[in-house]
């Protein structure tokens, strides 16, 4: 078959309107519920991880993953998530397995949205077989939202961005 029949076989979803989010319509609900369920599988969000990391403080209980910044040493001494190991996208090769366990689950996370070090940090993880998630966000949403971070100084804290975050809300209603 020559690629132009296969790209005849397989025809462009039909236009079905003018307004440009609808020029390409919704998939089928199950197809949709399989895309945003593999989605959730890959990804969390700070607001998850900080819910995820006080309910673990307060109870004592296993958080049951391990958070990893993937940042370089400097972005972590201005700031990391507390609780957090600090393991840089380009050392995963070589320190994984000393600060890691494989029966635990791996979430990452690096400085925002703007960055794919974390991206690049799951994908050297799930490719030396942990099971990973990145954290959306990243480092620069936990701090919008108001959650604590740790410095080489100490403990820090910011008021929530109010765009970013609900004032008084202790989560999005998400």
């Amino acid at each position: 078959m020559s690629v132009e029949t296969a790209v005849e076989a397989t025809p462009a979803p039909a236009v079905t309107s003018e307004n440009p989010v609808l020029r390409v319509p919704p998939a089928a609900p199950a197809d949709a519920a399989a895309h945003f369920a593999a989605s959730l599988a890959f990804h969390t969000d700070v607001s998850d991880v900080a819910a995820a990391l006080a309910t673990a403080a307060t109870t004592g209980a296993d958080l049951g993953f391990v958070l990893v910044d993937t940042r370089s040493t400097e972005a972590w001494e201005q700031g990391h998530v507390p609780g957090a190991v600090h393991l840089p996208t380009a050392q995963i090769p070589q320190l994984a397995d000393a600060f890691l366990d494989r029966a635990v689950p791996v979430v990452v996370h690096c400085w925002g949205p703007g960055c794919n070090g974390a991206t690049r940090a799951a994908y050297a993880l799930a490719s030396r077989g942990y099971q990973v998630k990145e954290m959306l966000g990243g480092i620069e949403y936990w701090i919008r939202e108001g959650f604590g971070y740790e410095t080489a100084e100490g403990a820090e804290q910011r008021a929530a961005d109010p765009l970013t975050a609900p004032a008084g809300a202790d989560d999005c209603g998400c």
